[in-house]
């Protein structure tokens, strides 16, 4: 017998658009949410790549607050969709149609990141928000037609919110290029009180396990595209001379060091964690660090690459700290709004921050400092999964055996 649709749900022409309950059983991300993610590996993709340009032409000071800028774009693009359609995901035809109207969306953001590094021209990637936060507005209208009460307030409260802050970014295009980093900090802080200020009233019905999945699918994308824009970088380099021996070193930190990130990352089941919108908010903003800094690993790995082979006009410390830096922001933010949750004792809680301060350290250790900091990833596990054992293995011993001195 073929499983019933849950009310507002399925895949007629317009259904209404009633909220997904929270306790839903087997709530899985649907095809067309991995599709969206994927789309959204291009504009990370380009992100990335216009970070290593900046790095490895000894230009930090343009590249880092460009690449901060344009991946919270993106993140925060795909932050919408997704608790949205944690809350409301109808499936119908109307519903997959808007949905693809955003990601039409996001690729034309994805086009409009290198006239926004090189030139600092936004006017391609707000075009690309506009198309996404149309489509976005539209499914809130949608949604608070179909609800009375509190529920609606809270879909009006961020259609409008969303519109605002729409209209705020044309600061980005219109005002003068020495005050749009301030454009931005405003306009970012204040995309964020939209969520905050618009479920006060009656908090949308997203799903704890189904929001984990989401973010969890995410990470696996962003570490995906690392270990592909890492891949490309040592290909070119070895296809470019015959000496590949120090590349070895250098590629094999890198992979030890995303290998590491994604076992730290799915070390804890977090969605247990996720019982209000305190702390899903906390969790969920907190991540702009832990995606930001996971694709930033691997520009910093074409950037070591490059400059081992004398491409990269920078130093080996600061094509060591193009890696380093990120690597150590990764296990420290993973560590601060997602591990820490989960952590028993001192000991255990300790493992990430000073794992961050060790991979740090790793930028000293010049053209070694990639292998070292991947052996740190590895070593940081190590530890994490014998304690974790330790652990276990004392919970299981009988009461009395546990509680005798020594044992």
């Amino acid at each position: 017998m073929s499983e019933v649709p849950p009310p507002g749900r399925g895949h007629g022409l317009l259904r209404r658009m009633v909220p997904r309950g929270r306790e839903e059983e087997h709530r899985a991300s649907t095809p067309l949410e991995l599709f969206f993610d994927l789309c959204f590996v291009v504009a990370v993709a380009q992100a990335g790549r216009q970070l290593v340009h900046a790095l490895a032409d000894g230009h930090p000071g343009q590249g880092i607050p460009g690449y901060l800028m344009v991946f919270f774009a993106i993140w925060w693009a795909w932050m919408n969709f997704s608790w949205f359609a944690s809350a409301y995901d109808t499936d119908d035809v109307v519903y997959r149609l808007v949905t693809l109207l955003q990601i039409a969306g996001v690729l034309i953001l994805a086009a409009g990141v290198p006239r926004a590094f090189d030139a600092s021209d936004f006017s391609l990637v707000w075009f690309g928000y506009l198309v996404m936060r149309l489509a976005l507005v539209s499914q809130w209208l949608r949604a608070a037609r179909a609800a009375r009460g509190a529920e609606r307030r809270t879909a009006l409260r961020y259609a409008a919110g969303v519109s605002l802050c729409q209209v705020g970014w044309l600061g980005l295009l219109l005002l003068p290029a020495g005050v749009r980093p301030w454009v931005f900090v405003v306009m970012a802080v204040a995309e964020m009180a939209v969520p905050v200020l618009a479920e006060r009233g009656a908090p949308t019905a997203w799903h704890p396990e189904h929001i984990a999945e989401r973010f969890g699918l995410f990470t696996i994308i962003v570490l995906g595209e690392t270990v592909a824009a890492a891949t490309t970088a040592v290909q070119s380099a070895a296809d470019a001379q015959e000496e590949v021996g120090e590349l070895l070193p250098i590629a094999a930190g890198g992979l030890l060091l995303i290998f590491a990130a994604f076992w730290i990352y799915f070390a804890v089941p977090i969605h247990l964690h996720l019982a209000s919108n305190r702390q899903a908010f906390v969790w969920g903003y907190g991540h702009y660090l832990v995606f930001s800094s996971a694709a930033a690993i691997g520009a910093g790995i074409e950037v070591a690459v490059e400059q081992s082979v004398g491409k990269a006009h920078v130093s080996t410390f600061a094509a060591s700290a193009a890696v380093t830096v990120p690597g150590a922001l990764f296990m420290f933010s993973v560590w601060l709004v997602h591990s820490r949750h989960y952590k028993r004792g001192t000991a255990q809680q300790l493992v990430l921050p000073t794992a961050a301060v060790a991979v740090l350290a790793c930028t000293f250790a010049g053209g070694a400092a990639v292998l070292a900091a991947g052996l740190v990833g590895a070593a940081t596990v190590a530890a994490g999964v014998t304690l974790i054992a330790r652990q276990e293995r004392r919970e299981q011993r009988p009461e009395s055996v546990r509680d005798t001195p020594g044992v």
